[in-house]
């Protein structure tokens, strides 16, 4: 496995993350527990040390089910992440008791890496409104959390006004050879390298889009080198990044880890002609898709029950690959309450957004492009 050493918190986490969000699940939407430990055994197995959970992820169960499989481990064994969700939080008290309780399911006795979750203008401010900061800072001297940090969802301004408020221990911010200019984006690396602030990246493979591409897109990837996955090139194109120290991946099979593990086990930076093969697929997908959505359903749930990210993903696909019949066939399989013609255009969902896409107007486009 390769590490990457944080000099200026004196640790070198695994450079590939565990992210807890992506689980397999069964018939009944919970998490196959089973298969999610074997994969999470197999990670830790093989040399990964960092595992990342948060709050909301699997609907609240990700934290205690990632604390139930991480006691049969030695504690300073693994570097553990999980995040405040600013959005739960109205008073200094809802943070204090939403701490308390992480610390109950994940059952342990400190966090590692501990974020302020998915941080926007809005939040930000009221981090600063509350107080957030100084009780956070009690924490680390209470030793109940290592390091401090933040992860992120706005536009760059937001990014750099954030960045430079304090010297954060580290930050986590979206970042793949798609992304370049969406958020903080390369400019937001290059500011955190310049600071010395260590990055943790998610979205690496832009939530599996960058692991399936079409057979034209694909087959540039694989002249060079067919052993390869798709999600090698994206994992390896972000981890070249020498301010990069984890790569977070949201496994939710098996093959999955096993794919990232053979990437990050003997890992290699790019060479110069593996980054123009990398940059010539990425100006030919650009080329094609609709709007930047990652599905992370920020935007969900609609109040007149659209499914947004379907809708996003549907229309993307289409764009895309260009397979009508498929295109038709998957659209009009969608529940009619879910498919973009029936958005009222109330405008809740933009407000959610971390990639800020003009929803509305998207959908309209969807609901006019689709097959019929």
């Amino acid at each position: 496995m390769e590490y990457r050493k944080i000099e200026k918190l004196g640790v070198a986490p695994s450079l590939l993350g565990f992210g807890c969000m992506r689980f397999p699940i069964k018939e009944d939407g919970k998490i196959d527990e089973a298969e999610a430990e074997r994969m999470i055994d197999h990670a830790i197995s093989s040399g990964v040390t960092y595992i990342d959970t948060a709050y909301p992820y699997h609907s609240g169960d990700s934290e205690p089910f990632v604390g139930r499989v991480l006691k049969k481990y030695d504690r300073k064994s693994f570097y553990l992440a999980t995040k405040l969700p600013i959005w739960n939080i109205e008073t200094l008290e809802d943070a204090k008791r939403i701490f308390e309780e992480q610390m109950t399911r994940l059952d342990v006795d400190y966090v590692d890496f501990y974020l302020l979750h998915a941080l926007d203008k809005g939040r930000w401010d009221k981090i600063l409104d509350l107080g957030i900061l100084d009780y956070c800072e009690e924490l680390k001297k209470q030793g109940k959390i290592k390091y401090l940090g933040f992860s992120f969802h706005d536009d760059y301004p937001v990014f750099e006004e954030i960045l430079t408020y304090r010297d954060w221990d580290f930050c986590q911010i979206q970042l793949n050879y798609i992304d370049t200019d969406v958020q903080a984006g390369i400019k937001g690396y290059e500011l955190a390298a310049s600071r010395n602030i260590p990055l943790v990246i998610m979205e690496p493979i832009k939530g599996g889009s960058l692991a399936t591409l079409p057979e034209d897109i694909a087959s540039i990837f694989k002249k060079y080198d067919e052993s390869k996955s798709l999600s090698s090139w994206a994992l390896r194109w972000i981890a070249s990044l020498p301010n990069v120290k984890v790569v977070l991946s949201g496994m939710s099979t098996y093959q999955h880890v096993e794919d990232n593990l053979a990437t990050f086990n003997h890992f290699k930076p790019l060479t110069t002609e593996e980054s123009d093969i990398v940059n010539k697929v990425a100006e030919t997908i650009k080329s094609r898709t609709k709007n930047g959505c990652t599905g992370c359903a920020y935007c969900m749930p609609c109040p007149f029950g659209v499914d947004i990210p379907k809708n996003f993903r549907l229309w993307n696909d289409y764009a895309m690959y260009g397979n009508e019949e498929a295109a038709r066939k998957r659209y009009h399989a969608m529940d009619e309450k879910q498919r973009a013609d029936q958005c009222k255009q109330c405008g809740a969902c933009e407000k959610m957004c971390p990639q800020a896409i003009k929803i509305k107007e998207d959908l309209k486009r969807v609901a006019a492009e689709m097959p019929k």
